[in-house]
């Protein structure tokens, strides 16, 4: 990296934890110079240089949350954003039954408000209002926040801060829940995000959160959920430490499967109207017996990713070499990661099919790879289909079953690279 490069990313390395403010130590894992895994650049842009910043995990000595060692500031990220969670059924239905969820603790209240931070393109608003809440939406990503006001889901287009919840509190008074998915682990200042959430809930209300469970992805070899966005990377340990420290309590968690293994938290003011169930200490004993608030599993995963690197390049090598092509299903975020770490290329991936539109003619960041729509699967097949996707790999290999009695074998990467 030249001069100024290095410069800036000391301007974004982080010295203190983002939960408790401890000074931090060093990195137990670094997936080199990363670009930004959503940024997706046009064809045109093909050759320019991108972005990039360091990516490394560290784990706070006092409170054991696992984080970026560097922050990328939010508007390079989320000011036009490509991920639209309505894309897949899977999350459809998810989100469905999570607004039942939230709706039963709620009961019977009138029009009770309902907040959802980064709430995209609305998919959980209008789930919300269909189980007869009130529901808002606050995305600070002009097109998502545009779409979702178009289609009459209220939205607000900004940052989750204390004028915002200003706004909400003065057009539709206290909120009986605010919600955040696989958002809560992306933001930098996360503090004020909590000080503002118990500013914005009744007295008897609660927050939700929804995030990709750290000990998931230690177990299962998850390393393609590190990326940029994600800040950090949450145990129930360092999150229950960090709700008593701003005067709130967990009260009930469930295991949900989205992303390959989540965790739905809920918590109140303390000395709110719930009880804490059982299932919260349960997952601080888990978490202290598997060794979570110690050193030795985080060196190991480092481990297991550096031996990942070597398997997947090796398999991808030997089929290169007896003459076969290899194509990509999905471009998600965790793709970026994957293909940059492994140092991946047109070379080695020949395009990347993926069903959002507002991918299909993009790259790969970092890697000059196409993205291109699914009728590539028809008309130009590859010998083997590499599936970045992999937390949809069922519901992928169904919609091209075809593809089996042409001879093309699936890749799915992880936790250890395999075809089938």
């Amino acid at each position: 990296t030249g001069g100024v490069e290095t410069m800036e990313h000391n301007l974004y390395q982080r010295k203190t934890c983002r939960y408790c403010d401890t000074p931090l130590g060093s990195a137990f894992l670094d997936l080199g110079l990363q670009p930004l895994a959503n940024n997706l650049p046009r064809k045109d842009d093909a050759g320019k240089p991108e972005f990039r910043c360091p990516l490394s995990l560290v784990k706070c000595p006092a409170c054991a949350l696992v984080q970026l060692t560097h922050s990328v500031p939010a508007n390079l990220m989320f000011d036009e954003y490509l991920y639209v969670s309505s894309t897949t059924r899977t999350f459809r239905t998810h989100f469905a039954e999570y607004a039942e969820d939230v709706k039963s603790r709620i009961g019977s209240k009138k029009n009770a408000l309902a907040v959802d931070i980064g709430s995209n393109d609305g998919l959980l608003v209008s789930c919300y209002e269909k189980c007869g809440l009130k529901g808002v939406g606050v995305e600070p990503a002009k097109n998502l926040s545009a779409d979702a006001n178009q289609r009459g889901i209220v939205t607000l287009n900004r940052y989750f801060d204390l004028e915002t919840v200003r706004e909400i509190t003065a057009r539709f008074g206290k909120a009986q829940v605010v919600s955040a998915n696989n958002v809560f682990a992306h933001i930098d200042d996360i503090q004020s995000v909590i000080r503002n959430v118990r500013e914005l809930i009744a007295d008897d209300g609660f927050f939700v959160i929804e995030f990709a469970y750290l000990v998931t992805m230690l177990e299962k070899m998850y390393f393609d959920m590190v990326y940029h966005e994600h800040v950090c990377y949450i145990g129930e340990t360092a999150l229950h430490r960090f709700a008593e420290r701003f005067g709130m309590e967990l009260f009930d968690i469930k295991a949900v499967d989205t992303h390959g293994g989540s965790l739905r938290v809920f918590m109140q003011k303390k000395g709110g109207p719930r009880t804490r169930e059982k299932v919260v200490g349960d997952y601080l004993a888990a978490e202290s017996e598997k060794g979570c608030l110690g050193d030795g599993i985080y060196h190991d995963f480092s481990k297991r990713v550096l031996a990942f690197r070597s398997k997947l390049n090796d398999m991808l090598s030997d089929i290169k070499r007896s003459g076969k092509t290899v194509c990509g299903y999905g471009a998600p975020a965790k793709a970026t990661t994957i293909i940059n770490f492994c140092g991946l290329t047109p070379a080695t991936i020949d395009y990347i099919v993926d069903d959002n539109p507002l991918k299909q003619g993009r790259l790969v960041p970092g890697s000059g790879i196409p993205i291109v729509p699914s009728s590539h699967l028809h008309a130009s097949p590859a010998h083997y289909v590499l599936i970045f996707a992999w937390n949809f790999a069922p519901e992928i290999i169904k919609k091209i079953e075809f593809l089996k009695e042409k001879g093309v074998r699936f890749i799915i990467p992880l936790p250890e690279p395999l075809i089938v």
